[in-house]
């Protein structure tokens, strides 16, 4: 393990004090495991994404890794010039990383779920015989497929990491600008020390843009904390891109949409880092289907036939070994409905991909700056929603912690021709006990907050800080009852950030089938 700095190996217990002892040894890591974060009908509108196809931007020519439980190369993933029949795959390198598995084909079904948002050309759902089509947010990008997660969505910290030491190294060949991260864990120590942390920011200072689930922990009060500090790894690391999730309401505007109530809010454990840093449809995610995937057996699967105009349909394959005819369960046997940060984390790897075929020359904190500058930072007060199973009701609130910097505007992002010349490492929240308020602090050599284009307000809005001030928390700043519980937790004793808190599970990244209505 090279990328950061490290090796993998099975240690016995006993033998764990000697080798902490080493003075060689720096610091020493469980290997430990993870899993994926997981209709929108809507997604792509509501970010304004057929903007740039109008423009001619689809992410031609744009390398995404895809690490995730693996991608099989279906119709809507391929390339195809109708005037001369001829198609390929865009899923255009394969490798697999799961111990004791023979190929990087997706046995799960998330990951070509997710390539799907990103690159779903939507030929299974183009013509006369569907309501709508689904299609990803850079259509004709590449997807570079490296699988970490197993049949049943679950991997390790040093499967990740080789998958992301390898993106590296692939990068000039299949000119890789993008790594799509829908996948998590709970965090258990500060980024500098966490070895998943350190290999995403290895990426992202090696010319890619890194985007990362926020995770699917905003319900959970486990700790007290109403959601809030429940960020997952490698989502809590101040250098990328850390993606929630919206609900689009089944419409083409935006202005009824709002957060979904699942989505984890921040500050970071550990190092109170202010995550997400913006949000995108992630709730109800209609997306390309891997046949005889896992994720088919579960009794929730939704069923999409409610997009077929009629009872038959034909359409051609796009796979060069096939042609055949549909029947009227076309759009069920392409298309699956699933929901969480993981759908919404490749709507941004989607709009990232945009952004650098428009202009190649652009950096990971260029795109980073530019995406949050330009997000949406028109959200209600508040909205709510009651779980149909437990009767419980959620009631969220749209500050720093929950939403970022906005909701992703891709048409604005294009539009915008600021160039960020420092980094954009996320800032840090800090607490000050004689005011009881919370205030960004960001380093010297950071962007945010050093002039007028890239100041606080600009950035993430007027409405989340105290007249013109840097404060975001605290007695003069609330948004309601719940933030007000969470923040005597986050902020009172430390309890949430200490070593044996619980303020995530081991599937804090758990996929949501039905979402929230």
């Amino acid at each position: 393990m090279d990328l950061i700095k490290g090796a993998h190996y099975s240690v016995p217990v006993g033998s764990l004090d000697a080798l902490a002892d080493d003075p060689d040894v720096a610091y020493i890591s469980p290997n430990r495991p993870l899993s994926g974060t997981s209709t929108l009908d809507y997604g792509a509108e509501s970010v304004n994404a057929p903007v740039a196809w109008q423009q001619g931007l689809d992410g031609t020519g744009v390398g995404v890794a895809v690490i995730d439980s693996g991608v099989t190369a279906v119709g809507d993933l391929y390339w195809w010039i109708p005037a001369n029949q001829t198609y390929g795959s865009r899923v255009v390198y394969s490798q697999n990383f799961v111990p004791g598995a023979t190929d990087a084909s997706d046995q799960y079904g998330h990951g070509t779920h997710v390539a799907g948002i990103i690159a779903g050309a939507g030929w299974f759902s183009t013509g006369s015989n569907f309501t709508h089509t689904f299609k990803g947010i850079a259509p004709n990008a590449n997807i570079i497929n490296l699988r970490v997660l197993d049949q049943n969505g679950v991997g390790t910290d040093s499967s990740v990491i080789a998958a992301i030491q390898t993106a590296i190294s692939l990068k000039s060949t299949y000119n890789i600008r993008v790594i799509n991260l829908s996948l998590g864990r709970q965090v258990y120590e500060s980024y500098t020390l966490d070895p998943l942390c350190q290999a995403v920011e290895a990426a992202w200072n090696s010319g890619i843009v890194v985007l990362a689930a926020a995770g699917n922990q905003g319900r959970n009060n486990s700790a007290g904390t109403e959601g809030y500090g429940t960020i997952a790894a490698p989502g809590n690391d101040p250098y990328v891109i850390t993606v929630g999730a919206m609900k689009t309401a089944n419409t083409p505007t935006r202005v009824d949409d709002t957060i979904a109530s699942y989505s984890s809010k921040g500050p970071t454990a550990f190092d109170h880092v202010a995550k997400p840093d913006i949000v995108a449809p992630g709730n109800q995610v209609v997306s390309t289907l891997a046949p005889n995937a896992h994720l088919l057996s579960t009794p929730t699967d939704v069923y999409l036939n409610e997009y077929s105009n009629s009872t038959t349909t034909t359409t051609k394959n796009k796979k060069k070994d096939s042609t055949s005819s549909l029947t009227t369960n076309a759009i069920s046997t392409s298309y699956l409905r699933l929901s969480g940060t993981s759908m919404s984390t490749p709507v941004v790897s989607g709009a990232a991909a945009l952004l650098l075929q428009q202009n190649p020359n652009l950096t990971p904190d260029q795109i980073k700056a530019r995406l949050m500058k330009t997000a949406s930072k028109d959200f209600p007060a508040n909205s709510t929603v009651t779980d149909p199973t437990t009767g419980i009701t959620y009631i969220d609130y749209y500050d720093i912690f929950t939403v970022g910097a906005g909701y992703l505007d891709i048409a604005a992002a294009l539009a915008n021709n600021d160039l960020a010349d420092a980094s954009t490492a996320s800032p840090t929240a800090v607490f000050d006990p004689t005011t009881q308020s919370v205030s960004l602090v960001t380093g010297s050599s950071v962007v945010w907050g050093n002039s007028v284009v890239w100041g606080n307000s600009v950035v993430w809005g007027t409405n989340v800080f105290v007249d013109g001030t840097s404060v975001v928390w605290g007695n003069s700043v609330c948004w309601g009852s719940s933030t007000s519980d969470g923040f005597s937790v986050v902020w009172g004793t430390g309890v949430v950030w200490g070593s044996g808190t619980n303020q995530t599970t081991s599937t804090a990244q758990s996929i949501t089938l039905e979402g929230e209505k």
